[in-house]
């Protein structure tokens, strides 16, 4: 752990223009659905390399659907609801592409589009459904609730 954060360090130091260059990979990666942690993160087994994988988080990109540890029942509900249907869409295309893969401000989750089997792409489809709003990795707006 500690040589690979060194090598990291170093070659930050060395050759920061390359570190920008791959700030973001194009793809595809191919990549199974392994389980759908919420309305808007999935955890994958991709496939970067021939006989290489491995597991990932990932944030959909673009999206940001209602957070399942609300304490609003009525944010809990939507948050339910985007789970379950992007659960229902991992279970009819366990196979994704992910695009435009990048580093995370949390440490150990990747953001990436993911397009399904049959082309469609998971973050446009939750929000044409209304189960997601769109999101560009700033501030999220504060937590409403009625309770009316």
């Amino acid at each position: 752990m500690r040589s690979t954060f060194f090598a990291l360090f170093c070659l930050t130091l060395l050759c920061p223009e390359t570190i920008r260059a791959r700030e973001e990979i194009a793809g595809p990666v191919t990549a199974e659905i392994l389980r759908v942690i919420d309305g808007d993160t999935i955890l994958v087994e991709a496939r970067p390399w021939p006989q290489q994988t491995m597991e990932v988080y990932v944030r959909i990109r673009g999206i940001d659907a209602p957070e399942i540890h609300s304490h609003c029942d009525l944010i809990r509900a939507g948050a339910e609801q985007a789970q379950h249907v992007l659960e229902d869409m991992a279970s009819a295309s366990p196979t994704i592409q992910l695009t435009r893969i990048s580093g995370d401000k949390y440490f150990g989750r990747i953001v990436a589009n993911v397009t399904l089997s049959d082309g469609r792409d998971v973050g446009s489809d939750l929000l044409l459904a209304g189960l997601a709003h769109p999101y560009d990795g700033g501030r999220k707006p504060p937590e409403v609730c009625d309770r009316d």
